[in-house]
C-alpha cells in the first residue's frame, strides 16, 4: 500500500466530541469527505489527556491503528464532528 502524501494539506479543521462538544484536535485534513481517520503526524494541537478518550465526558471516540504503515487514530462513526 502507498503511504499518505508527505505534503501536509493547507486546510485545518477543528475536531469536537459529538456528545459534549469538547475540542479534541486541530487537524490538517485533506479532501472534502467524512472524517474516517486522523494521521498522528497531521495533528497540529491535541486537547486530549488520554489518547482516544474525550477529556470532558470520557467517552472513547477512536482507536489507535497503523494505516498504510503510519500511526493513526481510526474514528468511531458518529462520535466526532468537525468544522
Amino acid at each position: 500500500m502507498a503511504k499518505p502524501n508527505k505534503k501536509v494539506p493547507e486546510k485545518s479543521v477543528d475536531i469536537y466530541c459529538s456528545k459534549c462538544r469538547a475540542p479534541l484536535y486541530k487537524y490538517k485534513k485533506g479532501g472534502k469527505g467524512a472524517l474516517v481517520k486522523c494521521f498522528k503526524v497531521r495533528i497540529v494541537k491535541d486537547f486530549t489527556v488520554i489518547p482516544c478518550v474525550c477529556p470532558n465526558c470520557e467517552s472513547v471516540f477512536s482507536r489507535e491503528m497503523l494505516i498504510r504503515g503510519m500511526p493513526a487514530f481510526k474514528m468511531i462513526g458518529g462520535k466526532v464532528t468537525f468544522k
